[in-house]
């Protein structure tokens, strides 16, 4: 096949030079809701075109691409006392898989272990290009299965506005949970 970047010859989608080149991660910070700091390590305008393929079949490959040059890199120089939990926001599959529980799943090492459908909103309306006074007439109202971790990192592939992760932490803050820090892959405003 041929690199979706640079159109040489590859075994996977992103030939590695593209990887190393393109899609080595950044660390970037911002905080919401009480100072929890959300982590990111691309910035969006940098990797737009290949987070729009989330909704595709092509998307899968390229979520995995992105996952494994961060969120698993991120994951095994991560360190804490004890395991804690990692939960993906909604991660349903609507197109055949869910690219949050992609990003989830790279989170797996020693520190670290992803639990899934533990974090579903019940209002499925897209952010998609909306504006934050949408978000905030539209809330996803979250549900939360029960898990026994009272200590969480939150994953979501795109923080734009805050307004998802605000409510995915205020939903965990209701059931005694303390989200210790959140992930995503992309910032939509570092500066």
């Amino acid at each position: 096949m041929r690199c979706l970047l640079c159109e040489s010859l590859s075994f996977t989608h992103i030939c590695q030079a593209c990887q190393e080149t393109f899609l080595s991660p950044s660390i970037y910070k911002r905080k919401i809701l009480n100072n929890i700091e959300v982590i990111s390590f691309y910035k969006y305008k940098d990797i737009k075109n290949l987070l729009h393929t989330k909704h595709t079949d092509l998307g899968y490959y390229i979520y995995e691409i992105l996952a494994h040059n961060s969120f698993k890199k991120f994951a095994s120089e991560f360190e804490f006392a004890y395991a804690i939990t990692s939960i993906a926001i909604d991660d349903k599959s609507d197109s055949g898989y869910a690219h949050t529980a992609i990003l989830n799943k790279s989170l797996k090492s020693k520190n670290i272990k992803p639990l899934y459908n533990k974090l579903r909103a019940k209002n499925s309306i897209s952010y998609s290009g909306k504006s934050k006074e949408f978000r905030l007439l539209n809330p996803r109202e979250f549900q939360l299965k029960k898990f026994k971790s009272e200590k969480v990192i939150l994953v979501d592939d795109i923080i734009t506005t805050g307004s998802t992760l605000t409510q995915a932490i205020q939903t965990m803050q209701r059931d005694k949970k303390e989200v210790l820090f959140c992930l995503t892959l992309a910032d939509v405003d570092v500066k």
